[in-house]
């Protein structure tokens, strides 16, 4: 979604992974594409006290990832190291594209809504990544906008104040905000959390449609039942890695007993100081 850049380095990529997953030739061997994202032995740690522990594995270039645990696993923490929001501890993060390709959407967004913003100023905000906080903006990005707010299902709304809206709205608001940076790597903490039944659908057909344009999406979620019906891939941490993959065999018996067993194992602090 949102308007077509030519030369544009965040397109160039997602029409690689477009090219990759439509035009797979099968009468050749074809060099697997580099991840889009790695995570190398990557810990956070405060103190010595590891949020997010020595966790390794990749995503894919076009991938659905939830990431799911107990409360406390470390999912908020190990999206805002992705995003450049939190130093890694120990281990890195490798990005196969430009990091300035990645959007994110905390949990919790520090926006005083009591302040006099539109909807369209809100959703204007995305565009700053690509053309500067001095340059204004362009009709081309005005209509990347409006169009943006008409997907999320509020036309007509585009010069209403934020104060006015109720929270399902502003989530709208939020996700067309995304929309507009056109980022490669989309991170949502939380996403559908307190808001009603037909805004989380029509938010997880945007998530649908992001991923058909090929581009890679990690979710942190709670409802277990809503990963195993909307998401393929799954990433199951208790402050480590207990699974990651399939989400039917990530999120099996066995893995959330043992997700659940480690959380248990938090109640003593000096247990969880990191030896490695």
């Amino acid at each position: 979604m949102g308007r077509r850049l030519v030369g544009n380095p965040i397109e160039a990529v997602l029409t690689r992974a477009r090219d990759h997953h439509h035009h797979q030739h099968a009468a050749q061997a074809v060099r697997p594409a580099a991840p889009i994202l790695e995570l190398n032995d990557v810990t956070i740690a405060y103190d010595r006290h590891p949020v997010v522990h020595h966790i390794s594995g990749a995503f894919a270039a076009g991938s659905l990832t939830a990431l799911v645990g107990p409360n406390g696993a470390g999912k908020s923490t190990l999206l805002k190291a992705i995003a450049g929001l939190l130093p890694v501890t120990a281990g890195a993060i490798r990005f196969g594209i430009d990091r300035r390709a990645v959007a994110y959407l905390p949990q919790v967004v520090d926006v005083d809504r009591s302040f006099p913003l539109r909807v369209i100023d809100v959703v204007d905000f995305g565009h700053w990544r690509k053309v500067g906080a001095l340059r204004r903006l362009d009709a081309q990005d005005r209509a990347a906008s409006v169009a943006a707010i008409a997907s999320v299902g509020l036309a007509g709304l585009e010069n209403q104040p934020i104060g006015q809206l109720s929270v399902g709205q502003f989530q709208r608001v939020l996700f067309a905000r995304l929309m507009v940076q056109e980022a490669a790597v989309i991170l949502l903490d939380e996403p559908f959390n307190a808001i009603d039944q037909k805004t989380t659908a029509d938010l997880m057909q945007v998530v649908r449609t992001w991923q058909d344009e090929g581009r890679t999406v990690i979710a942190a979620l709670h409802d277990l039942e809503q990963v195993k019906r909307e998401f393929p891939d799954a990433l199951l941490m208790a402050r480590e890695l207990v699974a990651w993959g399939p989400t039917p065999q990530t999120l099996s018996d066995e893995n959330l007993a043992r997700a659940r067993a480690l959380a248990a194992s938090w109640s003593d602090p000096a247990a969880a100081i990191c030896a490695r």
